[in-house]
């Protein structure tokens, strides 16, 4: 059994966008999140699978 978690389907984000402001979402693999620029949110990617939760999103300041 391997500890790595599955790879994020980069094929997603054309069918994923920002559930506040419905816009295109950014993947950043270092963090391993959908990075939504138009809400300031990043949303996590657990186990290969986008939480898109604003709850469980981080917000990010516009350098981020």
């Amino acid at each position: 059994m391997t500890d790595t978690a599955p790879a994020f389907d980069r094929h997603m984000l054309e069918a994923l966008v920002c559930p506040v402001t419905h816009a295109t979402l950014h993947y950043d693999a270092d963090r391993q999140e959908l990075v939504s620029r138009s809400a300031g949110l990043a949303f996590p990617i657990r186990s290969g699978i986008p939480i898109m939760l604003i709850d469980e999103a981080r917000q990010i300041k516009a350098d981020d």
